[in-house]
């Protein structure tokens, strides 16, 4: 089984054309640079876009691709060549690895980002558990209160027991009669 072919058909809709072409325009000019990186190439590409604005991307500028391409520029000799494409392979070996470590930085910017967002949600996790405990103890406090006021109550009875008068029970007893 190889690849399905997928018929390339031009997108109708204006508004979606115009996406579609912003997106690949995106990626054309991408591929455009590592191109020119990994290889040592000098590249330049003009488009327009479906609203007919010009876009273009140029490795080491597009004018200067332009006109060797057109043969205005006349032809140095091998020397001066020779030590530019020299300094180009170079500055295209260090703008590669300035990448790299950009693309390196980035991945320990989201690692830390991460981290950090975990270390805030066992924080929240943390104050939840202390909140409940909180309540629990308010609760057990409260319990407590109201043992020792229930104590206090009976230690009072105790020293000063209620004494029953026969008559007054009585008198009481008649009346709701």
């Amino acid at each position: 089984m190889g690849r399905r072919k997928i018929e390339i058909k031009m997108v109708r809709d204006t508004n979606t054309r115009q996406v579609t072409f912003s997106k690949r325009r995106t990626g054309l000019f991408k591929k455009a640079n590592e191109l020119s990186i990994l290889c040592g190439t000098e590249v330049a590409i003009v488009v327009f876009s479906p609203g007919n604005k010009p876009y273009s991307f140029g490795h080491p500028d597009v004018q200067s691709v332009a006109a060797k391409f057109l043969e205005q520029e006349p032809r140095s000799n091998n020397n001066v060549s020779s030590s530019c494409d020299s300094n180009m392979n170079m500055l295209n070996q260090q703008l590669a690895e300035v990448m790299n470590q950009l693309h390196e930085e980035e991945k320990k910017g989201k690692f830390h980002d991460e981290a950090l967002n975990q270390c805030k949600k066992n924080q929240i996790k943390e104050l939840e558990e202390l909140h409940d405990l909180a309540m629990e103890l308010k609760c057990n406090i409260k319990s407590r209160l109201d043992e020792i006021e229930a104590v206090e109550t009976m230690l009072l009875i105790k020293e000063q027991p209620v004494e029953f008068d026969e008559n007054h029970v009585s008198r009481r007893k008649r009346r709701k009669i």
